[in-house]
Order: structure tokens, then sequence, then C-alpha cells
């Protein structure tokens, strides 16, 4: 009994401890993160391992979804000081639950083969109750299987099918596919084909017109192919995979007698492998005027670059529904010496209009704000 007195001292004071160098370890790395003059970040919740997709609920309530860690978290600042105080665990020993949505008091949750829903959530976040399922009829790929969710302007959830493979041509239509469905599971239609993994999406402001990030395919050298934002039109629209990449690059395995012009091309060509995944407009009013209905893009990094390149936040600027140019907007989770400090993976936006970005390499979620003058 005694030895077990002397751990659990021992626990009592260790644990302060690693929460402070953990802290430190935070500061180094916020200190090495770059931004445009007048923004400043910091670590809005920590302790969400493997944190990916965001929705926002009630009282600025954060769900955060993830991916092999099987986890759905709720996190909250509850005495408004900028910190999450709280964080809920809403699920544990999910099928890689990454996508999260909220809507009319329900979280809507993307698993790998279905999608389910903890009803009265707001009131439960301490004991939230057992899901219903949606829909359940999905592959269980686990190959390009996670999926991001987003509730439409039509009120209608939004998710995607990824293709099972690096590169092939599924015979299922369901794979490689834009899909929406009613929040009963009802009228499940395949908007879009040839869609090899998107990880985000959103709507432009103005226009309600679908914008997102797919990820090019490996293997094709450090530069080719160019990952690609798209933008989605018509139902039956064919974004290329597996015959065309990039609007233009004819696969060199799937040529056959596709032509590159009978496919959507991008709106958009990020650099190759940069591995684009949450993006989401800017609606508020916290950052300056130039910064409005502008689209910031989750760039996670590359995984088999001789090279590595992403491993930051980009900023795309439109004009009207067009993107016309792109730039760094946090940097620096890339060193020069090519060391990984952090992966960004989704990007959400607050009432206040300060913007939250998951970390899923260090499980937290930076909160980003504009401190500068308005001109």
């Amino acid at each position: 009994m005694h030895i077990i007195k002397v751990i659990l001292f021992a626990l009592f004071l260790i644990n302060p401890w690693l929460a402070f160098a953990q802290q430190s370890n935070y500061q180094d790395i916020l200190k090495q993160l770059h931004l445009p003059a007048g923004f400043t970040i910091s670590i809005f919740s920590d302790n969400v391992p493997n944190a990916r997709s965001l929705a926002l609920g009630r009282k600025g309530v954060v769900f955060v979804g993830t991916g092999s860690e099987g986890t759905v978290y709720a996190v909250e600042d509850s005495d408004d000081d900028g910190i999450a105080d709280k964080r809920h665990i809403i699920a544990t020993n999910l099928n890689m639950p990454n996508g999260v949505a909220y809507k009319d008091g329900a979280l809507y949750v993307a698993e790998l083969n279905r999608i389910i829903r903890f009803d009265h959530i707001d009131q439960n976040l301490s004991n939230p109750p057992k899901p219903a399922v949606v829909y359940d009829k999905f592959p269980s790929d686990q190959h390009h299987g996670w999926k991001y969710l987003r509730f439409g302007p039509d009120n209608k959830l939004y998710t995607a099918v990824g293709a099972p493979c690096n590169i092939c041509n599924p015979e299922k239509p369901i794979y490689a596919s834009l899909v929406r469905l009613n929040p009963d599971g009802s009228d499940f239609e395949i908007i879009a084909r040839g869609i090899r993994n998107t990880v985000g999406f959103d709507w432009q402001p103005g226009t309600n017109s679908l914008f997102f990030s797919d990820n090019g395919r490996d293997y094709l050298g450090d530069d080719l192919p160019p990952d690609e934002l798209n933008k989605w039109t018509v139902a039956g629209e064919h974004f290329g995979y597996p015959y065309c990449h990039g609007g233009d690059l004819p696969d060199p395995d799937f040529t056959a007698d596709k032509k590159c012009q009978q496919f959507t091309a991008p709106a958009w060509k990020f650099k190759a492998h940069m591995a684009a995944l949450g993006l989401r407009f800017y609606r508020g009013n916290q950052f300056p005027a130039d910064f409005k209905s502008q689209l910031f893009v989750a760039q996670h990094g590359s995984w088999n670059r001789s090279e590595p390149q992403g491993y930051r936040v980009a900023l795309v600027k439109f004009k009207q529904d067009h993107p016309i140019s792109e730039q760094a907007f946090v940097s620096g989770w890339l060193t020069n010496d090519g060391k990984v400090l952090g992966r960004p993976v989704d990007i959400l936006e607050m009432p206040d209009g300060s913007l939250m970005i998951s970390d899923d390499k260090l499980g937290v979620i930076y909160k980003v704000e504009y401190k500068g003058k308005h001109e």
C-alpha cells in the first residue's frame, strides 16, 4: 500500500510538469508559424488526438472527427477566455469517423461505411445518446475511405466516396464519386464522378457554387499530377479520374480512347502532392475586407515526395467565381531542414470571425485571429 501511495504521489507531481512541458512545446511550434501582419495564432484546444474534420454546434461548441483514432470529440470555451476548457467524448470505437456535420440540434458523423446521427446533442455532451443510423450502404474499403461531411444550401448532406486504390477504374459507380442525400438517408444520389479523393468542400458565398479539393494520383514523379480545386455545376459531371489528371494530363495506365476534353477541368491547380484537404470560404467580418469570400485551404502535406511540400494553410483569391491566385496564409509547419512540426487538416469559421484549424499530427486545434488595424 505504501508503494502505491508513493507512485500516486509521484504521478501527481509529474502530471503538471508534463502538461507544462507539452504547453512549452506548443509555444515553440507556434513561434515557427508565419501569418500575414496583424494575424495571431494560438492553441484553442489540445488533447484531441488525430483531430481532423470540424463542425460548429450551438454556443461555439466545436465537434471534432478523427480517423484511425475512432473517436468523436466536442470541445468548448465555457468561460469565454479564448481557450477551450472542456472536452467531451461523444463516441469511441467508431470506424474512421472523419466527417462531422451539425444541424438542428443533431450531430451527424460519417464513418467509413455509414452515416450516423446523435440527436439532441447540445443537451447531452456529457452523456451522449446512442446514435441512429442514417445511411449504411457505403463501401468498407479503407483506401481513400474516410469521408468529409457537410450540409449544403439545399439542406442535403454531401459526402464523397474515394477510389479504393492509387490508380484504378472501379467497376462500381459509387467509387470516386460525390454524393448527396436527405438528412433521413433518403433520396441518395451520385452527383459527380471521376473524383479520386476529396476530403474538403464548401459553397461559394453569393453563387452557392460547390468547390472541392481532389488529391492527384501517386507515382508519376515529384511534380505530377497537380492536386485540384474543382467546381461542381451539374449532376453527372465527370472530373477525369482515372483517365485524365489536372485537366490535360492523360494517365499512362488508362489512356484508352478517352480524351481530356471529355472531362471537367480543374478550376485551380495546386502543386503536386500538397494534399489539399479541408477548405472554407471566409464569410466573417473580423478579418480585413479583402479576405471576404476568399478561400482558405488546408494543405496537409506530401508523404512520398523527395522534397516535401505543403504543410500549410493556403489562401486562394477569387474574382467572381474564378480562382486567380494562391498564396501561403499560415506556413512554418514544414521547417527549412524538412522537419514536419504539424499537419493542418480542416478549417472552421467561428461566429466571431476567427478561424479554427485542426492538426492531426499534434492532436490540437489552432485559433487564428486578426488583431491588426482595419483600413
